[in-house]
C-alpha cells in the first residue's frame, strides 16, 4: 500500500483490510477446506507427529504452518496450490524417513544421534557444553524424575529427538545433592559422607583428599564439597 492509503481512522482496511467484507465468507470456507486436508496430511505422517517430534518432523510441521495460511487468507491465491503443497511435504517427509531406515548415515544427517550427559553420577562437562544445555537444566531434569542425588544416576542420554533417557543404580551411591540451596530444608534430606568429597559443579569424586587442592579434571572448577546420601 501506499503511504497516503493509510488513515489512522480507516476502521474497514483496520478490521477487515483491503478485500471487500464478503471475503470473509470465503475465508471461512478456505479454512475449512485446508483444515481438513491438513488433518488428513497429518494422519498420513503417523502417530509421530503427534508426539516428541525429530529435527525433520519439526522442519514439516513449520512448513505446514506456513503452507495453510496463503491459500486462507489471499484472495488471489487459489486452494489448489495451498494443497498441492501439503501433498509435497507430505512426500519430502516420507521420502527423508524411508532414506533414513536404508541409511544409517543419513539418519544420522537427518535425525542426529543421542548424547551421553551424565555418566556413573558424574555430568559430562564438555558434552552439556557442546548441547548447550546448562547445570542447572540438567538439575531441574534429573529433580523432575524424584532424583535427589546425583550418586543415584547411571546414565542419562539425551537423545536426538531432544527426551532425556534416565538410568538409575540399583543402590544408590553417595554424590552431589541436586537439591537448590534456597531449599532450607534440604540438609534434613541428606547425610553428609565426610570422607568423599565431589566437584559441587559436576559432581566428579576426588579419587585423593589432595585433588581438592587443584580444579576438577572434568569441568576444571575449583569448586569442592562432601558428597551426600539421602535418608532412608
Amino acid at each position: 500500500m501506499e503511504k497516503d492509503e493509510i488513515h489512522w481512522a480507516d476502521w474497514h482496511r483496520i478490521f477487515f483490510g483491503t478485500a471487500p467484507t464478503e471475503f470473509l465468507w470465503e475465508v471461512l470456507i478456505r479454512t475449512v477446506i485446508i483444515y481438513l486436508f491438513l488433518l488428513i496430511t497429518l494422519r498420513l505422517l503417523g502417530k509421530r507427529m503427534g508426539g516428541q517430534l525429530t529435527i525433520s518432523e519439526l522442519a514439516v510441521m513449520l512448513t505446514l504452518g506456513a503452507i495453510v495460511s496463503v491459500p486462507m487468507q489471499i484472495p488471489d491465491k487459489g486452494l489448489l496450490q495451498g494443497i498441492l503443497v501439503l501433498f509435497c511435504a507430505f512426500i519430502f517427509q516420507r521420502g527423508i524417513t524411508y532414506l533414513a531406515v536404508k541409511n544409517h548415515k543419513i539418519e544420522l544427517i537427518t535425525q542426529g544421534s543421542e548424547s551421553l550427559v551424565v555418566r556413573n553420577g558424574v555430568m559430562c562437562a564438555d558434552e552439556l557444553n557442546k548441547m548447550k544445555i546448562s547445570r542447572e537444566q540438567m538439575f531441574a531434569v534429573l529433580r523432575n524424575s524424584k532424583i535427589y542425588n546425583l550418586g543415584e544416576v547411571q546414565r542419562v542420554y539425551l537423545e536426538a529427538c531432544g527426551i532425556f533417557s534416565i538410568f538409575k543404580f540399583e543402590e544408590p551411591k553417595p554424590g552431589l545433592s541436586l537439591l537448590p540451596p534456597s531449599d532450607e530444608k534440604a540438609g534434613s534430606e541428606f547425610k553428609v559422607i565426610g570422607e568423599l568429597s565431589v566437584c559441587q559443579q559436576c559432581g566428579n569424586p576426588a579419587l585423593n583428599p589432595q585433588d581438592t587442592e587443584n580444579s576438577c579434571s572434568n569441568c576444571h572448577k575449583t569448586n569442592w564439597g562432601y558428597a551426600v546420601l539421602q535418608n532412608k
